[in-house]
């Protein structure tokens, strides 16, 4: 551990750096998350934040620098370093022939959990989602908010120490939204870590504590809620980063309106 990492520290990126190609998606990221907090990384398509979050989750490598996450360097033990964390990925791929409750048990199993320990907390997170009727149906009859829910229930089965969440309310309706944010919130006030990106600032303005603005690869601004956005929302001040509106000149044709 070094001097400017504290013991409270549940994850720390050091210069990381990915390239597909000639593209380099994240250019010298560094970010320091602390336990118990809300942490929130917004940023423009293309920006770098799912790629960010996909080697937080050890699901890509980073060609340079280094992932720590609770004290622990991911090359060094990723097996140890990813017990620690619950992951739901951006474009939500998952086993969804299996009903609900055979998705979970196999999350459970996965993550080394007993079968009888598996079963009893797939009871306590299907009524904590509102999923106990949704259980038995499999996952692809889902909508997309109750896959939502029954992903994050599967990363949440092995009591982690950090969530990494890919736009967890996209596409998620506002009653499942609200179940899902009551749950984070909790979650967090326990001493729980949620990491996660989204495209709602009125979202991350509201719940977390904390917050990292992600454009072209690279941290632009990083602090509290209130020392980012300063006298401006978030949003206003995000727009201010990632470039400003785009330039609607030219597009006068658009307002005659045809025949």
């Amino acid at each position: 551990m070094t001097a400017a990492e504290g013991d409270d520290d549940v994850l720390v990126l050091r210069s990381v750096v990915k390239s597909f190609g000639s593209t380099r998606a994240v250019d010298g990221i560094d970010l320091t998350v602390q336990a118990g907090s809300f942490y929130g990384i917004v940023g423009p398509n293309g920006a770098g934040k799912t790629t960010t979050l996909s080697m937080i989750a050890g699901l890509l490598s980073p060609d340079r620098g280094s992932i720590r996450v609770g004290g622990v360097d991911f090359a060094a033990d990723p097996h140890a370093a990813k017990q620690m964390m619950g992951v739901l990925p951006d474009r939500l791929r998952t086993f969804d022939r299996l009903t609900g409750r055979q998705l979970l048990y196999y999350y459970g199993v996965l993550r080394g959990l007993r079968p009888a320990v598996v079963e009893s907390r797939t009871a306590d997170l299907a009524r904590a989602f509102d999923l106990t009727e949704a259980l038995g149906r499999v996952v692809s009859d889902y909508s997309a908010g109750m896959a939502k829910k029954v992903m994050l229930a599967g990363a949440m089965i092995h009591s982690p120490r950090l969530l990494v969440l890919d736009e967890p309310f996209e596409a998620v309706d506002p009653v499942s939204s609200a179940v899902i944010l009551d749950i984070l919130s909790t979650y967090v006030a326990h001493g729980g870590t949620v990491i996660l990106s989204s495209h709602g600032m009125d979202l991350v303005e509201r719940v977390c504590s904390r917050v990292a603005v992600i454009v072209a690869g690279q941290v632009l601004a990083e602090g509290s809620i209130e020392e980012v956005r300063g006298e401006l929302t978030l949003e206003q001040r995000f727009v201010e980063l990632a470039g400003g509106l785009s330039d609607v000149e030219g597009l006068e044709w658009l307002h005659t309106f045809s025949g």
